[in-house]
């Protein structure tokens, strides 16, 4: 009976490898089949003859000789027991010479309660390694990648988390359904994951069979921990779980909940909270502009790619002092965080508790920027909810170093060497425009500080901006105009954006030209109300350098059409600078190109009916 009940976490595991990239396929019958079930464990002559009479879930095919042994049994509590089973069935089959089992994994659980997943490494001398990435064991399968790495540097330690953004949609998707389900507002949705995740901070598991009560009120207890240690307890209202009223809407509640710490768990959350590889914040990219529908709690999120292009155009170091005046979830600061932990490991510290600052003026939009610091190891960034019109940086001396402090008034003391921002687009007459909250940022920032802005193209087009183009290239120059696809922000908006690099105290006659650029092709491709990588070398990456070398200083080579330095034409009378007014007209896209485009395009098409039917 036990075996029956069992058969949930068959497919559980099955659906999970294939999700994760293996060919679920016996290969004994496909030569590029990497799974053998039960029964098929006998089509392999040495499997078999150590195997005898026993039979795992399944055997993975990791390489030729090398496999790995996967073992579920049906509840969570018996994960021990299914992990040391599986060592065994590993032990028999290594008493072969020519074969060897490395990986062994436990399953435990069922769809209702979710599985707990717990892997590891047979070293040679017979010790076990629990697989482990960034000193955090991994909670969910694994890759064809990285299974390959243990086996064959003989470790148990990953060297990386990357997942197919197909599996983070998925899983995205799939917690959107669970809260859904759960009648948790769309509003809060956002809200309810930054506290499930700083929940899982901790190392230890909540008691999911305590009632909806005491298991609410320890998960806003762990989140709150958290939010404390990093000086941040102010938010922990804004993140909290509140449960329903009556009974049968609290266990749903707690059943969605549980469920989502599962689907997290599968795609290794809490291993990947402080790693070098961005997972944990790309997830929370995914979830917000898939998943939620970031525009219903007012974010419109600057894509990640774009943020961690922009601070590499502008060669944000250790020694900047990052700003971002209405800084949403976090992108620009985690991405100059993330560049400078990665190039300058030494002066982290200093660079994320002195040099990092950004307001956001909606409160649960400011909570889930702080969350996303956390899960980059820093919780402690000068992040504040208000008003950022409101309040001034100015510059402040801390352990003999420049730093700043937020204020109501200036005093004159700019700081700000590099501003990073997407101001909110005024969508109505009477929203604040976009230039004011430029403006404002100018205003904090040193002579020849950088300031890089997402913007909507009207701004340096239309004629209602056009006074303040001429007074702003009087006291600025504009460095580089760099124009994208209009799909960028699909699908949380539809408007056709710029990049502006401008300097900040030297006037546009000065300069001696501008770098307008035009890309057409950022690396996405848009999908059934979604975009995704088309895997191909898109041109932000092939021109992040020469833009880079150009804001720098240096020569650098123009391309027709695509990339140019033109002097702007300051007597112009409508001073439209756009890259369509200074570009040469571009060659159309070779046949090759096209067909290669046409060739992704399909092919993603193809793994969206896939999909479907699994």
């Amino acid at each position: 009976m036990a075996r029956v009940s069992e058969f949930a976490s068959y497919v559980f595991i099955k659906n999970d490898l294939r999700d994760f990239g293996w060919n679920t396929r016996n290969p004994s019958r496909d030569p590029a089949g990497e799974l053998y079930t039960q029964q098929e464990c006998l089509d392999h002559q040495e499997i078999a003859a150590g195997l005898g009479r026993q039979r795992p879930e399944y055997v993975v095919k990791v390489r030729e000789s090398s496999f790995w042994v996967i073992e579920a049994k049906a509840t969570r509590d018996a994960i021990d027991i299914a992990f040391q089973e599986a060592i065994e069935y590993a032990r028999c089959i290594n008493q072969s010479q020519d074969i060897d089992a490395t990986i062994v994994t436990g399953v435990a659980g069922s769809d209702d309660e979710g599985y707990l997943v717990k892997t590891a490494v047979l070293q040679s001398d017979g010790t076990i390694g629990i697989v482990e990435y960034n000193k955090k064991p991994i909670t969910g399968f694994l890759s064809p990648s990285q299974a390959r790495h243990l086996v064959d540097e003989k470790t148990n330690i990953l060297n990386d988390l990357v997942i197919d953004e197909n599996v983070l949609l998925g899983i995205a998707e799939k917690i959107n359904q669970e809260l859904h389900k759960a009648s948790i507002n769309k509003d809060n949705r956002a809200s309810v994951m930054s506290s499930i995740l700083l929940s899982m901070v901790s190392d230890t598991l909540p008691n999911f069979n305590a009632s909806p009560d005491v298991l609410i009120k320890d998960i806003n207890n762990r989140a709150e921990d958290v939010l404390i240690n990093h000086s941040k307890r102010e938010f922990a209202e804004y993140i909290e779980l509140k449960l329903p009223q009556e009974t049968s809407a609290k266990e749903k509640y707690k059943a969605a909940i549980i469920r989502v710490f599962f689907l997290l768990r599968k795609i290794n959350i809490k291993a990947a909270m402080d790693g070098s590889h961005d997972l944990l914040g790309k997830f929370y990219e995914v979830f917000l502009k898939y998943g939620n529908g970031a525009k219903d709690i007012g974010i419109v999120l600057t894509p990640r790619h774009i943020t961690e292009f922009s601070v590499d155009i502008l060669d944000v170091c250790e020694s900047d002092l990052v700003y971002d005046p209405a800084c949403g979830t976090g992108g620009f600061l985690v991405a100059s965080y993330d560049k400078v932990r990665r190039e300058f490991p030494e002066n982290i510290e200093m660079f994320k508790k002195h040099r990092i600052f950004g307001v956001e003026q909606q409160a649960n939009v400011a909570s889930l920027a702080i969350v996303n610091m956390v899960f980059r190891g820093d919780g402690k960034s000068n992040i504040i909810n208000d008003d950022c019109l409101a309040v001034y940086l100015n510059r402040k001396i801390r352990n003999e170093e420049v730093s700043a402090e937020f204020d109501g008034v200036s005093k004159n003391r700019p700081a700000v060497t590099k501003t990073l921002m997407n101001p909110p687009f005024a969508l109505k007459r009477d929203d604040e425009q976009e230039t004011t909250f430029i403006d404002h940022a100018l205003d904090q920032m040193i002579d020849e500080g950088l300031l890089l802005a997402v913007i909507p193209v009207s701004v340096l087009y239309s004629g209602k901006e056009l006074a303040w183009r001429r007074n702003f290239i009087e006291h600025n120059s504009i460095l580089s105009v760099i124009s994208f696809p209009n799909d960028l922000f699909y699908p949380q908006a539809s408007v056709e954006t710029v990049i502006m690099v401008a300097r900040k105290g030297i006037p546009q006659e000065n300069q001696c030209s501008t770098l307008f650029v035009r890309i057409v092709d950022d690396g996405f491709l848009k999908l059934k109300k979604r975009r995704l990588p088309h895997g191909n070398t898109s041109q932000l990456i092939e021109l992040k350098s020469q833009i880079r070398e150009f804001i720098r200083g240096n020569d650098i080579v123009d391309i027709p059409g695509t990339s140019q330095q033109k002097k702007i034409d300051i007597s112009d009378r409508y001073l439209e600078i756009i890259p369509q007014n200074y570009l040469d007209h571009p060659a159309p896209p070779p046949e090759s190109i096209k067909e290669e485009m046409r060739k992704v395009h399909s092919e993603l098409v193809f793994s969206e009916m896939r999909q479907s039917f699994l």
